[in-house]
């Protein structure tokens, strides 16, 4: 036998991640290694929020508008909006002008993290499967805690977008699915660190 070259597939949850990072802080934010061709129903959300996406081969660019608009979202299986990204997108609605919909259609009780989200001053209804989210003007810092894997990653988000100190508890969730995400976080300007918890 001979070996052969493989290139593992870019995950495209982290990146729709970062790119939901420079939607919610107003940054301009280039994934690089991903597949685009993988995000079309994210970048689609993003563009109804009124962002700016730059697609190549290999990478995704977010310019983000100034307010961020409201977008209504449903998850489903690929090609659908992700599950996965469902967390993440929320965050960026509470900060959006106008209200969004968020309907959660693959997982039950997957918006453990409404509450935490609250306790940062976002309005949030939950009604059956779908979360009615009211924009507010400004998240405050808040301790917060992690639930899931993707609740820690929009707790995150919706603290680097936060006035104030937010702290993040649990966050082994996040290993799971993110590596050393608050060095590539530091790398894009956040004031971010990881503490052992007492």
């Amino acid at each position: 036998m001979e070996g052969i070259d493989y290139a593992i597939m870019p995950d495209r949850i982290e990146a729709g991640t970062f790119l939901v990072a420079g939607a919610i802080t107003g940054g301009d934010v280039t994934v690089s290694g991903c597949r685009p061709e993988h995000l079309e129903a994210v970048i689609e959300k993003l563009r109804e929020t009124g962002a700016t996406i730059e697609a190549g081969p290999n990478h995704l660019r977010i310019e983000p508008s100034e307010p961020v608009r409201a977008a209504d979202v449903k998850t489903g299986g690929y090609p659908a909006f992700a599950t996965d990204m469902q967390a993440q997108f929320m965050a960026l609605m509470t900060l959006a002008k106008g209200t969004s919909v968020i309907t959660e259609s693959v997982f039950e009780n997957r918006f453990m993290h409404v509450a935490e989200l609250r306790r940062m001053g976002a309005n949030i209804k939950v009604q059956g499967n779908s979360a009615i989210v009211q924009g507010v003007q400004r998240l405050n810092g808040a301790p917060v805690m992690a639930t899931d894997l993707r609740a820690s990653a929009s707790l995150i988000l919706a603290g680097l977008a936060a006035q104030g100190k937010t702290t993040v508890s649990r966050v082994y969730h996040l290993d799971r699915g993110y590596e050393n995400i608050e060095e590539k976080f530091k790398g894009l300007g956040a004031v971010i660190r990881r503490e052992k918890e007492s």
